[in-house]
Formats: structure tokens, C-alpha cells, sequence
């Protein structure tokens, strides 16, 4: 079996790759800077819990790291559906936040955006909404 880089070739793919891009582009800044991360996203680590930089480097990084290369290298519809609904999901936690949590800010409305254009340019490109 010869392994190939698999380049997109239509536009919709384009937008779909360029979803997963941005979450390894994500996923890399969490294993790499997970302390400039957090202060990214207005979280607070203490000196006291050195585990919440695990986190980071651990779990958001590395399931923004899978999903996003695991699309990029193999370039499969279901890859990218498993992405969009990845970010959809995010997007409606962000939803819940707001409405539940007080979170009620033009960060989080801003945010609620951006993850629902990650969620949208994989999922339509794995619809056929986009071609």
C-alpha cells in the first residue's frame, strides 16, 4: 500500500481542509504554549494544580491534534463529518455557557462564530452542500 499525500482538488474540500488546518494549528499551540493558550482563552492556571497545563497539552491538544491531522492526511468525508460535528458540538457548549452560566459576552458571541464556521466548512463539504 503506497501512502500519498492526498492534496484537496475541489473548493468545498478546500474549506474543509482549511478547517482541519486550523484546528492542528490549534492543537499545536496547546502542546506548545499551553500556558499562552489558556491566557488566550481567558483561563487561569496556579503553581498549585501543574495538572491544568496537562490538560492542555494532553487532552485539548491532542484530540484537536488527531482529528484535524487524521482529516488532513487521509481526506475522508466521514474524517471531515466527525470534525465539523466536533466544532458544532463546541459551538453549542459555548451556546449553553451563555444562556446558563452568565456567560453573555462579546468574547464568547464572537467565539460562538468562529465555531460554527469550523463546524460548517467540514460538515458542508461532507453533505455535498459545498463541492
Amino acid at each position: 500500500m503506497e501512502f500519498a499525500f492526498p492534496w484537496p482538488v475541489s473548493q468545498g474540500e478546500w474549506l474543509a481542509w482549511s478547517s482541519a488546518a486550523v484546528t492542528v494549528l490549534l492543537g499545536l499551540m496547546f502542546f506548545f504554549a499551553p500556558r499562552l493558550s489558556f491566557r488566550a482563552l481567558r483561563l487561569q492556571t496556579t503553581e498549585a494544580h501543574p495538572e491544568a497545563v496537562a490538560e492542555g497539552r494532553a487532552t485539548m491538544s491532542g484530540f484537536y491534534l488527531g482529528v484535524g491531522l487524521c482529516c488532513i492526511l487521509l481526506a475522508q468525508p466521514l474524517l471531515y463529518m466527525a470534525l465539523g460535528f466536533s466544532w458544532l458540538f463546541t459551538a453549542f457548549g459555548r451556546l449553553v455557557s451563555i444562556l446558563s452560566d452568565r456567560g453573555n459576552t462579546l468574547y464568547n458571541w464572537i467565539f460562538v462564530l468562529v465555531d460554527f464556521v469550523l463546524a460548517a466548512l467540514p460538515l458542508g463539504f461532507a453533505f455535498g452542500l459545498l463541492q
